[in-house]
């Protein structure tokens, strides 16, 4: 477990694609993230730590069999790669960048293993404040139709960075599942989508990784961030430059640009 976090940990720092040799690849969904925690205490280590967040992806269906899992899946966000309102990255710097329109949450208070299992009403209840954000993914894997989903999820599952919007606290009076969500890709809309796209709301979400890390016999903490899944389908863009805004109804925008 700890060469295969290792290697990620290397791989990740290093720009190169992600292709962990069968030996070393994870068997099952529990074994990946026994390798993430690793990798990210890995990461830590090397000065690319602390761990700001969790990403969750697969929340739809149709994500779900095109990656040929029947679940959600979470991965790390690491906090130097947290940014605030927009960001600017060289396009150089990915494998194959991608753009993802997000609802993120900020807990108030710890969610731990032995509270499971957790509701929404539980869970609405450790929330701070809600935000707009854009997940910066990564395709790693080349066709990642062709890998092994835990190998995925033990590299965060596509993860590289996250730009977070101004944090709304008085998110309890928004409807979330009808919130729209857009994305820009230079001033042009290239797509659009619902918070009821995520798990029929984004708060499910939330519960659904504090009750999957709870299996797992692990917590959420106070102050960490969860970005919900993508209201809208991700864009991958060709070439730079390219300068990206997504806007959630309640919550405003952020950007980010590739140059």
């Amino acid at each position: 477990m700890s060469e295969a976090a290792e290697m990620l940990g290397q791989w990740r720092l290093a720009n190169r694609p992600v292709s962990l040799p069968e030996d070393l690849a994870p068997l099952d969904e529990d074994q990946a993230y026994g390798v993430q925690k690793s990798m990210h205490k890995w990461l830590e280590d090397h000065d690319h730590g602390p761990l700001g967040g969790y990403k969750i992806g697969c929340t739809t269906k149709t994500m779900q069999d095109i990656v040929g899992v029947p679940n959600p899946t979470f991965g790390g966000v690491m906090a130097p790669r947290v940014y605030q309102d927009e960001a600017t990255f060289n396009f150089s710097d990915f494998q194959q960048v991608g753009i993802e329109c997000e609802v993120a949450f900020r807990l108030s208070a710890d969610i731990p293993a032995s509270g499971a299992p957790y509701d929404r009403a539980i869970i609405s209840a450790a929330i701070g404040a809600c935000m707009a954000a854009i997940e910066v993914v990564d395709n790693r894997y080349g066709d990642f139709l062709s890998v092994p989903a835990p190998v995925m999820i033990a590299d965060d599952f596509f993860q590289s960075a996250c730009v977070l919007g101004t944090e709304v606290k008085d998110w309890q009076g928004l409807d979330l599942a009808a919130a729209e969500g857009r994305t820009f890709v230079n001033g042009k809309l290239a797509g659009s989508g619902f918070g009821s796209d995520v798990l029929g709301h984004p708060l499910d979400a939330v519960v659904w990784i504090a009750n999957r890390m709870a299996s797992l016999g692990r917590g959420l903490k106070a102050g960490q961030f969860i970005l919900t899944g993508s209201l809208v389908a991700v864009q991958w863009p060709e070439q730079a430059p390219v300068e990206a805004v997504i806007s959630i109804d309640g919550l405003g925008d952020v950007g980010v640009k590739y140059v």
